[in-house]
């Protein structure tokens, strides 16, 4: 499998290569997670406009950035 012209062989080369990546200075957070999350599970409708009220599209990138509000 291949990202942006990288070759995502393993785990570590997975992490490794956004780690190299800024936006505005800022480097991304990255961390591997092993939870398996189960299939199947959705949010309520009241749970997911309490979610989608704290989200924040970027008016220049509305397909692609969105900024998540804290609680």
């Amino acid at each position: 499998m291949e990202w942006g012209g990288g070759e995502l062989v393993d785990v570590e080369v997975m992490l490794s290569w956004p780690s190299s990546m800024t936006w505005k200075g800022l480097y991304p957070i990255l961390s591997l997670s092993k939870t398996v999350s189960q299939k199947g599970i959705s949010l309520t409708k009241k749970a997911m406009k309490q979610i989608e009220s704290r989200l924040q599209l970027n008016p220049l990138l509305p397909k692609w950035d969105i900024l998540i509000q804290p609680l």
